[in-house]
């Protein structure tokens, strides 16, 4: 018999998953879930010194695909901790190039860009659709991004019939024979009651400047028309877009007993999710009260992390940093009341806090989990794989380490997340019939095979915050679909509301400085 109440959190999760084809979804579906837990949205460009204060909930969000949402506990002071989760929005994928425009054969074409170190060969044969944003002009003539996706199929890229010399593993020129086909020249004429001279003749009629041509010249008319019916534009009011392909096929529970989860960019919205959820249960009722809280509760969910986080919105931007920065000087509830106990002598006032150190005082107590997917043992391969050290699909969150530091983990943050999770709620698919906490698995590759990263040794070195790195265990990674295990969902919500609600009550039992 299946336990639905323990799939209720990879359900839900496939439900984030498929809305979000892109980062720009991601966050835009986050954003709501935020929003709905009673979080504010707050911009960069603003002052904080009147807006945030203790007992908020706040998000804020930078070039639309990376978000980063808090909570102020009302016992916080300037240079308290931070307890943060970190993650990633971005998955491998094929972009739209600035001209995609290509027909052969009688066929019409698209031309991509391959974004991140995909497994590409996984692509072929799948039923491929746009999705992304798009910049459009309003009527007032601003200019405005709106985000798109197209649920039906368009695109598939063709296998090499096996008569004509396809291989395996199939063998194939990234730039030659990726391309996806997307209809046929022929229908495409017919449809606009047009030949091909026609065609010809109507681009080098065109006499209006432009310092780029227009989006129906870079790209087929008809794929303009498509991205403008799902705007709700005009295709004349479309400036430019950033559109991805994506499997049109969602992502759905699976295995005999619906014990997994197949799904496209498990890599990394699975974190990003349990990121998101465990922050916001952690400030539900139902969740520690932020009232004795003496911390600040964060998440930072990044874009660019498949190309090195080099990038404005990338973990290695100044994004977490210079918002670290501005939460470490906030002033304590105590600072910010009016009344006469503003000034109480068992009361620090602001003057006698050194905000001049606040932020080292804060980077220094803090703690930064790097969530990132992690690799389940493969049957077929096993080998692969360090002997003691091969994690399994539901059977916990997995501790990633490495001694060449591709992870930053070190032994004091093992010792913290194993206190974090004994404390952590049982999990609704946990057999036993008491206590509580969830289980973890440790992770480290073999000497003589090549070990990835993520953000967490680039976090830790940029600020300086005690930092571990984990992820939930999945199969096929960098592969259009993935496979992951249905209660591992649960078991890192549960695992990240207890270390918001724990670390300020821990950091200085453990950390001894």
């Amino acid at each position: 018999m299946v336990n639905k109440a323990a799939l209720k959190p990879a359900e839900d999760f496939l439900d984030f998953v498929n809305a979000s084809p892109t980062p720009f979804h991601a966050v835009h579906t986050a954003s709501q879930q935020l929003e709905a837990a009673g979080y504010t949205k707050i911009k960069e460009r603003d002052s904080w010194a009147s807006t945030l204060v203790p007992g908020g909930k706040y998000y804020l969000t930078r070039n639309a695909s990376t978000i980063i949402a808090f909570a102020v506990g009302n016992k916080w002071k300037s240079g308290n901790p931070i307890a943060m989760v970190g993650a990633h929005t971005d998955s491998c994928c094929l972009r739209l190039k600035p001209v995609s425009k290509r027909q052969s054969e009688g066929f019409i074409q698209v031309g991509v860009e391959a974004y991140g170190g995909g497994h590409w060969a996984t692509w072929f044969d799948r039923d491929l659709s746009f999705a992304g944003r798009v910049m459009v002009k309003r009527a007032d003539g601003g200019m405005e991004q709106k985000l798109v996706k197209v649920d039906r199929p368009i695109c598939r890229i063709p296998n090499l019939a096996v008569h004509f010399g396809g291989s395996t593993p199939f063998e194939f020129n990234k730039e030659n024979q990726l391309f996806p086909i997307a209809g046929l020249v022929e229908a495409e004429l017919n449809r606009q009651g047009k030949t091909s001279e026609d065609v010809k003749t109507e681009e080098s009629d065109k006499a209006d400047f432009n310092p780029l041509k227009n989006p129906t010249e870079r790209h087929h008319p008809y794929v303009v028309e498509i991205l403008a019916e799902e705007a709700g534009v005009k295709p004349e009011d479309i400036l430019d877009f950033e559109i991805v392909l994506y499997d049109t096929q969602k992502s759905c529970l699976g295995g005999l007993n619906n014990e997994l989860i197949f799904s496209a960019r498990l890599d990394n919205l699975m974190m990003t999710y349990c990121a998101v959820q465990g922050l916001i249960n952690s400030t539900s009722p139902q969740g520690k009260s932020l009232k004795d809280e003496n911390t600040i509760r964060l998440i930072a969910c990044f874009d660019h992390e498949e190309i090195g986080s080099t990038s404005a919105q990338g973990a290695d931007s100044n994004i977490l940093p210079s918002v670290l920065r501005r939460l470490s000087v906030l002033p304590s509830s105590q600072e910010t009341e009016s009344d006469s106990s503003y000034d109480r002598a068992d009361q620090p006032t602001h003057k006698d806090v050194d905000t001049s150190t606040a932020f080292e005082q804060s980077l220094s107590s803090s703690f930064l989990i790097s969530a990132d997917m992690a690799h389940s043992v493969n049957p077929n391969y096993a080998a692969k794989y360090e002997s003691e050290h091969k994690p399994q699909m539901n059977k916990g969150t997995v501790i990633k380490i490495n001694a060449n530091v591709r992870y930053a983990t070190n032994s004091p943050g093992i010792v913290l997340l194993q206190e974090l999770a004994k404390r952590a709620k049982k999990s609704s698919g946990d057999m036993r019939t008491s206590g509580q906490g969830v289980p973890l698995q440790m992770f480290v590759v073999r000497n003589d095979m090549p070990c990835g990263s993520t953000i967490g040794p680039m976090l830790s070195a940029n600020t300086g915050v005690r930092t571990l790195d984990l992820g939930n265990a999945q199969l096929s990674m960098h592969s259009i679909r993935e496979t992951g295990g249905a209660y591992d969902v649960e078991y890192s919500i549960n695992l990240f509301e207890s270390f918001f609600e724990h670390y300020g009550e821990l950091e200085s039992k453990i950390f001894v400085d």
